[in-house]
């Protein structure tokens, strides 16, 4: 199943998860400081929340989630044959999740990934992307790099 995602910033996190859990009829379905995450089946839509990120009520980035890895790595295929410049990342630590990815952006810049979801992960949000279509440096870490402003862990 394919749905399109939604990462919306947020000034108050506890006032937005109410508010969406009374419009779309369900709880989110990961809770973390910072972080919302509601996967709706009617419409299908995963909606992100991002507390602290950006202007409050603006578009964070855009997203579709697939199935598996191979529907990322078709994606990925298809946007570059179509003259799209592209960045993959594999295996990344991102919004709580071990996801891999790939990247394009919109004519105006709006970033857009499709992904899927590998596992869960104690990362907590960081800025976007670890890389860009453009190979400049973006967000997501690949698992076990330090995320963020965070020193490495020790273990």
């Amino acid at each position: 199943m394919s749905r399109v995602q939604l990462a919306l910033n947020v000034s108050d996190l506890d006032a937005a998860v109410a508010f969406y859990s009374k419009l779309f009829g369900v709880a989110p379905a990961k809770r973390r400081p910072g972080y919302a995450n509601f996967a709706i089946e009617e419409p299908p839509l995963k909606l992100v929340l991002l507390e602290g990120g950006g202007a409050p009520g603006t578009l964070d980035h855009l997203g579709v989630e697939v199935g598996s890895t191979g529907e990322v790595t078709a994606a990925g295929r298809r946007l570059t044959s179509a003259g799209l410049s592209t960045a993959a990342e594999d295996e990344v630590a991102c919004c709580y999740a071990v996801q891999d990815k790939v990247w394009v952006d919109d004519p105006d810049g709006a970033p857009w990934e499709v992904y899927t979801v590998l596992g869960e992960a104690d990362a907590p949000v960081g800025s976007l992307r670890a890389v860009a279509p453009d190979g400049a440096d973006a967000c997501c870490a690949p698992v076990g790099a330090p995320v963020g402003d965070q020193p490495p862990d020790p273990a």
